[in-house]
């Protein structure tokens, strides 16, 4: 396959800019659900006479259902898409944004969406979606895929499949998340996953934030130790990211704690731990689940999160340095990319 894209490239460039062109109208009129062809246009910068033409030819090809109300995907259309993003970087090559960010942090991957994702509801989709396609590609037979809890890895729990030839995968909480809302626990997103791709799951029935006395006496049951064992050992995790005060008071953190941990530096909150600007972990919850040490064995890492609020707290995380692959937006992306450039003038962030 790469050979004959190579070919391509080569002998018949003009080729692979048309599927580009055509591949930019099908993901635009998916984020949208049904948009008219002005606004089409205006969003692809596309003259409408030459976006006619192109429409016009996807709708014969069974791709555009084009109404009254507009244009939107057709089931066909759907899945050629999907078949497009599936080969990704290697017909298209890294955007201009995903390059510099890969860079930036030395990830293995990056895909950024387009929009913001804090403002559209199609972005937040999208995010989803784009991180449910990558798991696609990397998750095997026989894994362990571990989860956190949080409102971005739900949408990623809507957006997941695996061919059939894949079998024997298990979703799992990274830790234990009682006491947040039930929809974006890790516990319901590991069983959301699973039932989506025929895997299997295996939940942890623990609060999320415990005593020690609480956590050693948890340890030693016997349930807990054989799950927790299970998570520890995961092939894959995905987690989201949180800005750090947001998350504490969410999870109801003592005020006092809160104000010690910002003290500290706190900026980011991710998979039960804190997190400075540079990337280093300054403060642990005690939670049941995966620990730092295991997150630090663990084969492939990849962070979901976008928006611009987001900027710091992602760029925190990817200083930390152990994540393999970042789903994020255009939003977050062009701020985290500004806040490097200003610390290449202004000194380290």
């Amino acid at each position: 396959m790469r050979q004959l894209i190579e070919l391509q490239r080569q002998l018949v460039p003009e080729l692979l800019e048309v599927m580009r062109k055509r591949y930019k109208i099908l993901q635009q009129v998916m984020l949208a659900g049904t948009i008219g062809r002005r606004a089409l246009a205006n969003v692809l910068s596309m003259t409408e006479r030459v976006l006619r033409a192109e429409t016009e030819l996807l709708k014969e090809q069974g791709l555009l259902i084009i109404s009254a109300s507009g244009m939107s995907l057709s089931e066909e259309g759907r899945m050629v898409l999907e078949e497009l993003e599936q080969l990704g970087p290697l017909v298209f090559g890294n955007s201009e944004l995903e390059i510099k960010l890969q860079n930036m942090y030395g990830l293995q991957q990056v895909i950024v969406v387009p929009g913001n994702s804090e403002q559209s509801e199609a972005s937040k989709r999208e995010l989803g979606r784009a991180a449910g396609l990558l798991l696609k590609r990397v998750i095997k037979s026989g894994d362990v895929i571990a989860v956190s809890g949080g409102t971005t890895t739900a949408q990623v729990a809507k957006y997941l499949s695996l061919p059939g030839t894949i079998k024997d995968v298990m979703f799992v909480p990274a830790r234990g998340g009682l006491g947040e809302s039930l929809d974006y626990q890790a516990n319901t997103i590991a069983s959301m996953m699973a039932k989506r791709t025929g895997g299997q799951y295996r939940l942890l029935h623990v609060p999320d934030h415990i005593s020690e006395e609480a956590y050693e006496s948890m340890m030693q049951e016997p349930s807990i130790k054989e799950i927790v064992e299970v998570i520890r050992h995961a092939r894959i995790f995905i987690h989201g990211i949180g800005d750090a005060t947001v998350m504490a008071r969410r999870r109801k953190t003592d005020p006092e704690e809160v104000r010690a941990m910002v003290a500290e530096g706190a900026m980011a909150e991710s998979f039960g731990f804190y997190f400075n600007r540079h990337g280093e972990p300054i403060h642990k919850m005690k939670t049941v689940g995966m620990r730092l040490e295991d997150i630090l064995k663990i084969e492939c890492i990849v962070a979901v999160a976008g928006g611009p609020s987001k900027a710091v707290a992602i760029d925190a995380i990817m200083r930390f340095g152990h994540n393999h692959a970042l789903v994020t937006d255009e939003s977050a992306a062009l701020e985290m990319i500004r806040m490097h450039e200003e610390s290449g003038h202004h000194g380290e962030l």
